[in-house]
């Protein structure tokens, strides 16, 4: 079978579309279908890419063939002898790592965004041209990508291959006039790329990546073998979020995150982007190559259920500050304090003891990345939560059952990873009960199939962690702080900068006086609070009733708020003074050991 070819043009960057042709030699003689993803793998949402998809038009030999409409994702062409060629452009101006954008500073796209896959070929043989762009704008550009280069350029224009449609999908492809910061892991290349405006330590950087991906490698013997590895990273005045690929990832942050020289301290910022690195690369392992079989026979065209994201994304966000602890990065006080801000999330969310784990991965496609006003009342993140499993499941399994979570990931490796073989639905829990001495079944059926607490300050404990919970201090969000701990609590939180309600907890002062999302606060007992909204509520008295004026649709409302005392919680973990059996525990889950 001949190769699919495709030719990607940057045919008008000022008005953010992308030129694609695509050509099948054999096209099929009952005529062609021709289908784009309608969600990738990694982010779990119908995008419906085929809606920015613009002028479709289709020629054979030269003369025209009608384009039938099947669906919102597919198309169908007349019956062709010879070799068809499709051409449509794509609207490109998604910030996000998980579309396409282009314009005369930066070109960025996923395949899934770009290319129409013709039925019949998924398993064939692709090739991709990237044309250099024409606009005078654009004249030092490169492309970075870990698609296989076939015939390029110096400059990384040209053709590039890829064997199957999933792996033409799943390298994203990054051009502009970037910054790159090479490093090597393993006599590995891997390399930063930073689009966007910056100033960054690249020294740093390099060095710290190269840290953290050396843990995270030895974490799984050293395996996969790679050709590459790329962090393509778009730098902006206010973003933050990645998605992972097979030997890459798409990521997104804020110039404030980024080092500068001379910065040596590991502030909230740089820490959080490493994270985010951390994330993605642990995703290598967990995603990419231990995949969930629900997601691995999914065509992309509707959704895939499942209940175990808590095991995907879950266990991934539990590894990605830990690897930081292990790599040297941060310190054990640091990394509980993460912990903490975890915990009092999970708290402070009414949605906790609504929604369990499997419910919340089930019903993501719908809930998690459709956020609302009533998202806290109503669900659990499957991240968070998740990664709280994760902690207790490890601390479990290090204490009464021989074993660890780090053991449990290798097996899951050997078992299914490396070979590609996709994870059945419960795998990863029958798995750990299967190395485990002890019964793991009451403790999974408590974690991920009811609301019930986790059993975290026992656990702790045991590993010489002290747990306190508290009233929250004024912007606390778990963890080490200082200052005075707030006198109230109303229950309702504001958006940023603003005196405008995000949202109102369930059955707090707040949802009783009848505030609702959206509402604009005015004044408190007839005097306008300005813009100290949140330290003006958490100083009120306890169980006094006060007036509060707001703004709903355009009408001045009065409503009687009755704050209460504040709830105790906000978690700080600390390191407690242990024997020596605990502390060699202690001492082994931090580093890694068993």
């Amino acid at each position: 079978m001949s190769a699919v070819r495709y030719t990607v043009s940057i045919a008008q960057p000022r008005e953010h579309l992308f030129e694609v042709l695509c050509r099948v030699d054999r096209p099929d003689p009952r005529g062609q279908v021709f289908r784009l993803p309608s969600w990738l793998r990694g982010s779990y949402l119908v995008r419906d890419f085929a809606k920015h998809v613009v002028d479709v038009v289709a020629t054979c030999d030269g003369k025209p063939v009608a384009v039938e409409r099947l669906d919102k994702r597919s198309l169908r062409c007349a019956p062709a002898s010879g070799t068809l060629e499709l051409r449509y452009r794509v609207f490109a101006f998604d910030v996000s790592v998980r579309k396409a954008y282009l314009d005369t500073e930066r070109g960025f796209f996923n395949g899934s965004s770009l290319f129409y896959c013709p039925e019949g070929c998924e398993t064939g043989a692709f090739e991709v041209e990237l044309l250099p762009p024409e606009d005078e704008a654009c004249r030092n550009w490169r492309v970075a990508t870990t698609l296989d280069p076939a015939q390029t350029g110096a400059d990384g224009f040209g053709r590039y291959c890829a064997d199957g449609y999933e792996a033409l999908i799943d390298h994203p492809v990054e051009m502009g006039d970037f910054r790159e910061i090479g490093f090597d892991v393993d006599g590995i290349p891997h390399a930063l790329v930073l689009a966007g405006r910056c100033e960054a330590d690249g020294e740093r950087l390099a060095d710290d990546l190269t840290r953290i991906c050396v843990t995270a490698r030895a974490l799984f013997g050293g395996e996969p073998p790679l050709q590459r590895y790329l962090f393509l990273t778009n730098v902006v005045g206010n973003g933050y979020g990645g998605l992972e690929h097979r030997s890459s990832t798409a990521l997104i942050c804020a110039r404030k995150d980024l080092p500068r020289v001379g910065d040596d301290e590991c502030g909230k910022d740089y820490r959080g982007f490493l994270g985010l690195c951390s994330h993605e690369y642990f995703h290598l392992w967990n995603v990419k190559r231990i995949t969930a079989q629900r997601f691995a026979e999914s065509d992309l065209g509707a959704e895939a259920y499942t209940r175990d994201l808590w095991h995907y994304e879950g266990i991934t966000s539990y590894y990605d500050d830990l690897l930081l602890l292990r790599a040297g990065i941060i310190d054990a006080p640091t990394w509980l304090d993460l912990l903490a801000e975890n915990a009092t999330r999970i708290e402070r969310a009414p949605g906790t003891r609504v929604q369990h784990l499997a419910d919340a991965s089930f019903e993501t496609w719908t809930k998690y990345y459709q956020p609302d006003e009533n998202t806290p009342n109503a669900t659990v993140s499957y991240y968070v939560k998740g990664a709280l499993v994760a902690l207790c499941l490890d601390l479990l399994l290090r204490r009464d059952g021989g074993s660890s979570l780090d053991a449990v990931m290798r097996a899951a490796w050997q078992r299914w990873g490396r070979d590609g073989v996709p994870v059945p639905e419960g795998g990863l829990e029958a798995l750990t009960n299967e190395l485990s001495t002890v019964d793991l079944r009451p403790f999974f059926d408590l974690a991920l199939r009811s609301t019930e607490p986790l059993p975290l300050v026992e656990l702790l404990a045991d590993f010489g962690v002290k747990v306190e919970r508290r009233a929250a201090v004024i912007g606390d969000g778990g963890g080490r702080h200082s200052g005075k701990p707030a006198r109230s609590w109303c229950g309702l939180t504001l958006r940023a900068g603003e005196a405008r309600v995000r949202h109102v907890h369930s059955g707090a002062p707040a949802a009783r006086a009848g505030v609702h999302p959206d509402d604009q606060l005015l004044a408190l007992d007839g005097l306008r609070a300005g813009g100290r909204w949140p330290e003006v509520l958490a100083r009120l008295e306890p169980g006094r009733d006060v007036s509060l004026h707001l703004f709903r649709d355009d009408r001045l409302l009065a409503l009687t708020l009755t704050p209460v005392a504040p709830p105790a919680d906000t978690w700080t973990l600390s390191l407690a003074e242990v024997d020596a059996d605990c502390r060699a525990r202690r001492d082994a889950w931090f580093g890694g050991a068993r």
